[in-house]
């Protein structure tokens, strides 16, 4: 006898533990870079991995991030018709809250970068334009990280993807949330910019 939550139950499963791998933290320890935790802001995104002074670290990290986001959402969406999404969003709570790390993980910018690009390829090529340019524009990550995962909900909605905005819109409204201390901080003019040694 099937029984019929079994498969949608891996499926998020999956998602969780892929999402949930800390690449910045493996990377950084396997090459004699150090704890991340205890370096800059102690957060185990590519950002962070930047202050250890390795560049191709910190793009390693950032391409690893995004690929599991990705990964997520194919391997779900192969094992259960929708699956996708409910993969890709459990990725990204698992990097956001990895078990293995006692649920401090990272800010999810990355992950939710691969997840909706799989999801929907043209709205991952608006995140990916939407990042760069407040990035660069400001040199604050935390703006460009925010200011590209609200962009998703925006564009999914804009471009027809209705059945998509649920889930961009949660998954936005949790890179916020992830991002309160650096909300505060920019609304007090303290949060440093990329190149600053810490924050």
């Amino acid at each position: 006898m099937t029984v019929p939550w079994l498969l949608p139950a891996l499926v998020l499963l999956i998602g969780y533990l892929l999402g949930s791998i800390p690449f910045g933290l493996l990377l950084t320890k396997a090459t004699g870079a150090g704890d991340l935790r205890q370096i800059g802001s102690g957060n185990i995104g590519a950002t962070n991995v930047l202050r250890t002074g390795r560049k191709g670290l910190a793009a390693a990290t950032l391409l690893l991030d995004l690929a599991k986001g990705a990964a997520a959402v194919l391997i779900g969406e192969s094992l259960v018709g929708g699956g996708g999404a409910m993969a890709g969003a459990m990725a990204f709570i698992g990097h956001c809250y990895p078990v293995w790390l006692r649920f401090a993980g990272g800010k999810g910018v990355a992950t939710m970068m691969g997840v909706v690009t799989a999801l929907y390829w043209p709205a991952g090529i608006v995140f990916a334009l939407v990042w760069l340019a407040a990035l660069l524009g400001t040199r604050w990550s935390s703006v460009g990280g925010m200011t590209a995962a609200v962009s998703a909900p925006i564009a999914v909605g804009a471009m027809g993807r209705f059945d998509l905005l649920p889930v961009t819109l949660a998954l936005a409204l949790i890179v916020l949330w992830r991002h309160r201390a650096n909300i505060s901080r920019l609304a007090s003019g303290t949060e440093p910019k990329i190149g600053a040694s810490k924050g």
